[in-house]
């Protein structure tokens, strides 16, 4: 028995990686994709193609929804879904504040729909290892932790540059560091914020470095740019010892080989996609199985953080 899943969106994440990754998956079928420029979606070959979202929202043979949109539609589609009976994976950040963010899960709950943040780096093996290692307390208390992710150059009318669309760079990429900190310390409760964000004059933030402190006295670390020199990297300096991620690509992963670094020990894992095992999990919960999935309750701590950073 396979997920039929539907992809609201065409994009470039959905022509290069998430398309392809959801065929892979052996719990899901890819059975139509809707876009606004039909052609895109045809390019992708599924059996049914719309040149509407609302279209696909409506065939009732579609279990699930894939959804890539930009990220001020994410929380419209995700209530337009979950009212026609359909679970839903949709991309970070889940929607725009804690509020919505919580709406949605209610809403999911009250429909009995599996409703799950597409933050795809958390289902990689390595970045399992870490927050289980963390989480479960083997290393102690966290002291320091310190996400960055970093790149310089975001095409001019990029959605990620319009502020009427969730555009910046904490939404688009500083998701992935916090959800990172939240899988490692899930109960982690703010004291202080101290934050430094550059707009580049579109009104958006291009760079945000934000030191997240608790009443324990664990700090944390977050960059994340649109403007600077491309890295990613991850460490965390816990009462038993450090983690690393010393390669740089620290969130974004993708088919290849990885290490991980735990004291003077450093721990290999095989080339892996992602992706793939996300829509398998997800599609694997669907149909009964005890999937592990990404916690809602992860999804709304993120986006109660993100909300402080913000506002």
């Amino acid at each position: 028995m396979t997920v039929r899943w539907g992809i609201l969106g065409a994009g470039w994440i959905v022509q290069t990686a998430t398309a392809q990754a959801l065929r892979d998956a052996p719990s899901a079928h890819l059975s139509a994709v809707a876009a606004r420029d039909i052609s895109r979606a045809r390019n992708l070959e599924p059996e049914r193609a719309y040149p509407d979202y609302a279209s696909l929202i409506d065939d009732e043979s579609i279990d699930a929804v894939y959804i890539a949109l930009a990220n001020d539609q994410h929380a419209p589609w995700i209530h337009r879904a979950i009212d026609a009976g359909k679970h839903v994976l949709c991309e970070k950040p889940l929607t725009l504040s804690a509020a919505d963010t919580s709406a949605a899960f209610d809403a999911a709950r009250a429909a009995g729909v599996e409703l799950v943040e597409a933050a795809w780096s958390m289902w990689h093996p390595r970045m399992r290892r870490v927050t289980d290692l963390v989480s479960s307390g083997e290393m102690g208390a966290i002291r320091n932790f310190l996400g960055t992710f970093t790149f310089d150059g975001v095409p001019e009318g990029n959605y990620r540059l319009d502020p009427h669309m969730g555009g910046g760079a904490l939404l688009d990429i500083g998701i992935y560091p916090l959800h990172a900190l939240i899988g490692c310390a899930p109960t982690w409760t703010l004291r202080d914020i101290e934050l430094d964000s550059i707009d580049g004059g579109l009104g958006v933030d291009m760079t945000t470095k934000a030191r997240l402190t608790t009443e324990t006295g664990s700090c944390a670390s977050i960059v994340a740019s649109f403007s600077m020199p491309e890295s990613q990297r991850l460490s965390i300096d816990a009462e038993g010892g450090e983690i690393r991620i010393t390669d740089d690509q620290a969130f974004t992963t993708w088919q290849q080989p990885t290490s991980l670094q735990i004291n003077d020990h450093v721990e290999d894992f095989p080339e892996t996609n992602a992706y793939r095992d996300m829509f398998e999990a997800v599609s694997g919960r669907i149909l009964g199985r005890n999937n592990w999935l990404l916690d809602q309750e992860a999804s709304i701590q993120v986006a109660t953080i993100v909300d402080a950073l913000r506002w």
